[in-house]
């Protein structure tokens, strides 16, 4: 079922980097997204954790690398959600611009 509710811009330039877009998604799936996020950010804490308690440097960094695999998880996942619903609903809809900005996306996730 899809929550219809407005969720405030969190973008701080000028430009406004969503340009207002927003994006429904089914309650499931935000759940799982969250939990995700809630997950790395422990990781992440961990993290913090091992410095502050002077853990080996190659301990960290495997964390590190776990960390960054998470993202990189999350980000396919995002995506992939982006393709099958954003941006075919926009090429359907004649907006093809949204192929430019999946590109500039891929770009920077690429980097």
């Amino acid at each position: 079922m899809a929550d219809n509710r407005k969720e405030k811009c969190v973008c701080t330039d000028a430009e406004h980097a969503c340009r207002g877009k927003k994006t429904v998604r089914e309650e499931e799936q935000r759940r799982k997204l969250i939990n995700r996020l809630k997950r790395i950010e422990g990781q992440v804490r961990g993290i913090q954790t091992m410095l502050e308690e002077d853990a080996y440097c190659n301990d960290i960094l495997v964390q590190s690398a776990a960390v960054n695999a998470a993202m990189n998880a999350f980000n396919r996942e995002l995506l992939a959600s982006h393709i099958h619903h954003c941006v075919v609903r926009d090429i359907r809809a004649g907006k093809d611009e949204v192929v430019e900005e999946l590109l500039e996306t891929l770009r920077k996730l690429m980097k």
